[in-house]
């Protein structure tokens, strides 16, 4: 599941966007300002954001300054009626990676979220290659040269998404959400248990490795 982030003041759009997106198999999270979505930061795994720039208490400027100095990798969209040059070159030097003007089309603006994410290797072909592996998401597998390890879902699942983001910590709230949902019954110590299987099953790999960050989560590194 790809989690996008809409930062918008206008309901009626937000609204808009939000339904196009679900359409499209998306997960949604909603914020009307710059605030609000720094606090949904605090707890969710995002993939990617949408955002206005004229926006009350943290504008959009702002809050792609915030994000990119966090998250390097995040794809980050504008869309505003803000369509001087100074204005989509300022928000390209803070980090914007994508710059709409209003009003939009929605099918390019689909378009867009789509290239986007394949640049950013969420949906890279669903592979991630570190030195001689190959991760691969359709089959769950990991692949070494001519050694292949098959890992339940979860696992996997788990595995990948840490992957993705080398170097970046994940609580293990924001693990569970993830990848088992919001509606499982299991505590977050369901994730410890998860890790140190991972970590049975992939003891002979040094390409990479998990590691726990005390009080926190996880995060990945790779060391190639």
């Amino acid at each position: 599941m790809i989690n996008i982030l809409i930062v918008e003041d206008d309901k009626s759009l937000r609204r808009l966007m939000e339904v196009i997106l679900k359409q499209k198999g998306y997960y949604v999270y909603l914020a009307q300002n710059g605030e609000e979505a720094i606090e949904i930061f605090e707890d969710k795994i995002i993939n990617l954001v949408i955002c206005d720039i004229m926006m009350p208490k943290v504008n959009g400027y702002e809050l792609v300054k915030v994000l990119r100095s966090s998250y390097y990798d995040l794809p980050i969209l504008m869309v505003t009626a803000k369509e001087n040059i100074e204005d989509k070159r300022k928000a390209f030097s803070i980090g914007a990676d994508d710059y709409m003007v209003k009003p939009i089309d929605l099918d390019e603006m689909l378009l867009r979220i789509n290239a986007l994410l394949r640049r950013s290797k969420i949906v890279n072909e669903n592979k991630l290659s570190i030195g001689d592996v190959v991760i691969n998401y359709d089959t769950l597998t990991i692949i070494k040269k001519d050694k292949i390890v098959e890992l339940p879902k979860k696992e996997f699942y788990l595995l990948f998404k840490l992957l993705s983001y080398p170097k970046q910590i994940f609580t293990r709230g924001q693990l569970m959400e993830e990848i088992w949902g919001m509606d499982i019954e299991s505590d977050e110590r369901t994730v410890d248990v998860h890790i140190k299987r991972i970590r049975e099953k992939l003891n002979d790999f040094n390409e990479f490795k998990i590691i726990t960050v005390r009080g926190l989560g996880y995060k990945a590194e790779k060391n190639v």
